[in-house]
């Protein structure tokens, strides 16, 4: 630790009387759950003795009421650690970007993946004309199609479906072609809302095609739309956004509700033993029983 994180550290007040080295120390760490275990009561008295009697008992709640009660409490301890840190105003802010997206994944869920992609093939999504849909969406819309702009409209129409069976038809289709054809899926790479979990094939995970090199022998190589070039050691993959990642969570949650956190608790043949990937391996989750 330098001597300026030290001095930070030893200066900084934090809310509710504490100091920042005292986060350090068993005592003042008890004392801080002290006090958040004061203000969840003073908030929600009955999720207060629910966390109590599972912090008492802890090997006797159910896997999925442990889970559940975790997330109830989350937004209890999200604003107490902004409080605590003088964060509360930051947190705010991410709150609202949050909020702003959540149309996209109610569209997402309710439409996209429940109507539009069920039922359907990527053979079939690829027999629709997705240009023509597209020019059929634009003028229901009224205005460039985009992710933007696909959400706001069929959020409305959503909400008086007979009024707009004819733009919700277009869209579905549209939003089939999107997710599951080549042209679609490429026209809409940098989109999630038309972005659906697929099978992966083990044996072709990396998109390579095969190219002639000089003395006519065969070689490897990713399409060149795939290709970054590096320069220094920076990474050359700048990772997702605040969409894309609450899009990867949004799946983990449709798992938990329905009790399949494989990434956790591991794939289980019907005889209940654990199943084995194509290459033997054995898939019995997360080797640090770490929850999802």
């Amino acid at each position: 630790m330098t001597q300026s994180e030290t001095y930070l550290m030893s200066s900084q007040t934090l809310a509710f009387g504490f100091q920042f080295d005292e986060l350090y120390s068993r005592e003042g760490v008890t004392r801080l759950d002290s006090v958040f275990l004061e203000r969840l009561g003073e908030a929600d008295p009955p999720l207060r003795d629910r966390l109590l009697q599972a912090r008492s008992n802890p090997k006797g709640i159910e896997r999925k009421a442990y889970s559940e009660l975790i997330i109830a409490v989350a937004p209890y301890l999200e604003d107490f650690l902004a409080e605590l840190f003088g964060i509360t105003a930051e947190l705010r802010a991410l709150q609202q970007r949050h909020y702003a997206l959540a149309p996209l994944f109610s569209v997402k869920r309710r439409f996209v993946f429940k109507k539009a992609a069920s039922g359907m093939t990527p053979e079939k999504a690829a027999a629709l004309d997705g240009p023509a849909l597209a020019a059929s969406l634009q003028t229901f819309l009224q205005e460039p199609l985009t992710e933007s702009s696909y959400v706001d409209h069929v959020s409305r129409w959503l909400d008086d479906e007979a009024a707009h069976a004819e733009e919700l038809k277009v869209a579905a289709q549209y939003a089939a072609w999107a997710a599951l054809s080549p042209a679609g899926r490429e026209r809409h790479h940098g989109d999630v809302l038309f972005k659906l979990p697929h099978k992966l094939d083990p044996l072709h995970l990396v998109p390579v095609e095969t190219v002639k090199i000089d003395g006519g022998a065969s070689a490897f190589r990713l399409h060149p739309s795939h290709w970054r070039q590096r320069e220094g050691f920076a990474l050359t993959d700048p990772g997702t956004d605040l969409a894309g990642a609450i899009d990867q969570a949004s799946y983990c949650i449709k798992c938990h509700n329905q009790l399949k956190d494989s990434c956790s608790t591991g794939l289980r043949e019907k005889t209940g033993e654990f199943k084995k990937s194509v290459f033997g391996v054995t898939l019995n989750g997360c080797p640090l029983d770490e929850k999802i």
